[in-house]
C-alpha cells in the first residue's frame, strides 16, 4: 500500500484503535470512532478533554493508530506511528464538528469537554495479501 491507498483504506473504516503511553511507560489502547478528517498526513479524531488519553497525550505526544478490515478470506491492517496534538482551539473544533455530536457534548461545539486529537503520521506498516510494507511519511517515499 502506498500513502494514497493507506488514506483511502483509513477513510473506509468505522473504527480506529489508538494507543497512548501511560505514566508508567506502558501502552494503553482504546477503540475510537472513525477519523473525522484526513488532511495531508494529519488525521483528526474527536474526544473528551477530560479523558485519560488526553492527559497521557499532554504528557507524551507519542502515539500509534491501527486500522483493520477483516474479510472472509482476507485481512488488511495498517499500523501508523506518529504524534498527537491536543487541539482545544475553537477553529479546529468547529472544522470537524457534526450536529449529532451533541449526543456526547451536550453544550455543543463550545462544550469545554469537547476537543480534537490531531495525529500526524510519521511511519506506517501495512499488511495485506500476506505481505508487510513499511511507509515513511516524512519524505513522501514508500518504503519496503
Amino acid at each position: 500500500m502506498d500513502q494514497t491507498r493507506i488514506f483511502q483504506f483509513i477513510a473506509e473504516q468505522k473504527t480506529a484503535f489508538l494507543a497512548s503511553v501511560n505514566e508508567q511507560g506502558y501502552p494503553v489502547i482504546r477503540a475510537m470512532l472513525a477519523p473525522r478528517k484526513i488532511d495531508g498526513k494529519d488525521i483528526y479524531f474527536t474526544t473528551n478533554a477530560s479523558s485519560n488519553k488526553v492527559k497521557q497525550f499532554l504528557s507524551n505526544e507519542k502515539a500509534c493508530v491501527y486500522f483493520y478490515k477483516r474479510g472472509r478470506f482476507q485481512y488488511q491492517g495498517v499500523s501508523i506511528l506518529g504524534k498527537i496534538e491536543v487541539c482545544t482551539d475553537q477553529s479546529t473544533k468547529d472544522s470537524i464538528w457534526r450536529p449529532g455530536d451533541t449526543f456526547y457534548y451536550k453544550q455543543g461545539v463550545t462544550d469545554p469537554d469537547y476537543c480534537v486529537l490531531k495525529f500526524t503520521c510519521m511511519t506506517a506498516e501495512s499488511y495485506a495479501d500476506l505481505k508487510t510494507q513499511r511507509i515513511d511519511f516524512s519524505d513522501g517515499a514508500d518504503g519496503v
